[in-house]
């Protein structure tokens, strides 16, 4: 019988869910090298929006900012990493070493697991959802049908969903603190341009800016940032792609209806 071999990737997450693992810190340490994350990216082998979305998952889990965008001034402008972008970084390689201490010494007792090993395989659980934050529960608002959860994702940033009794009960959410992702497919983000007087009836308004838009066939995917590292990704239509008020820097306002917010738990 072939005798099995050792191998291993270690991924920190938070709540379940992948926050960073070796090429995202690589990433991290090579926009710390550059100052750039084009130059990173290129330096890595990809494309510069594999590096903004990688890098916004790490921003939208972390509990602070990871990187910070300076402007250009007589040196020029440049990305550079937060203190606790740096501390995310020794952190990991400090586990990483503990990970692989681990796999030498359990390399040394292969032979001894038998077919054993094929049940051994990681698993993972993908979402569709374009946005996945995670937060805590503030409040619940109680209703006939549907109750109201009113979510904290950190600096000052809230999100409100609205669910069944059933499900509030089900999840728990009754309890405040208790730790939930918050899932938002992009479709379901609508950006608005800042218009003094203008009232939405949406329950989740972020204002904000855009940061960045790709423009594909059907439509474009416009990155709104809306503070403190967080992001909101939409899908917005070709026409208004091409208006002025969705121009990277512009302000704009991101609207969520409450019904389109799914909440989910780890435990």
């Amino acid at each position: 019988m072939t005798l099995p071999e050792v191998d291993g990737r270690f991924w920190l997450s938070i709540d379940g869910h992948s926050f960073a693992g070796s090429g995202r810190i690589t990433l991290l340490e090579k926009i710390a090298a550059t100052g750039s994350i084009s130059a990173a990216a290129r330096a890595m082998g990809m494309s510069y929006k594999a590096a903004w979305d990688a890098i916004d998952a790490m921003n939208n889990l972390a509990d602070e900012p990871l990187l910070l965008r300076q402007a250009g001034g007589q040196h020029g402008g440049g990305t550079v990493l937060t203190r606790h972008g740096v501390q995310v970084i020794e952190q990991y390689r400090a586990a990483e070493t503990v990970h692989r201490r681990f796999l030498a010494e359990l390399a040394e007792r292969a032979g001894d697991m038998g077919n054993v090993w094929s049940l051994m395989r990681t698993l993972s659980m993908q979402t569709s959802a374009r946005n996945h934050l995670v937060g805590t529960v503030r409040e619940l608002r109680a209703g006939a049908i549907s109750d109201e959860v009113v979510i904290d994702i950190g600096h000052g940033l809230e999100v409100v969903s609205s669910v069944t009794r059933q499900s509030s009960g089900d999840l728990g959410l009754d309890r405040p603190g208790r730790r939930v992702h918050v899932l938002i497919k992009a479709p379901f983000v609508v950006l608005s341009a800042t218009l003094d007087g203008a009232r939405y009836s949406a329950a989740n308004q972020f204002p904000g800016s855009v940061e960045s838009l790709l423009e594909g066939e059907a439509n474009c995917e416009v990155r709104v940032a809306i503070g403190n590292g967080r992001t909101l990704t939409a899908l917005a239509s070709r026409e208004a792609f091409s208006e002025d008020w969705l121009a990277p820097g512009s302000p704009v306002i991101a609207l969520v209806n409450a019904a389109h917010v799914v909440l989910a738990t780890s435990d």
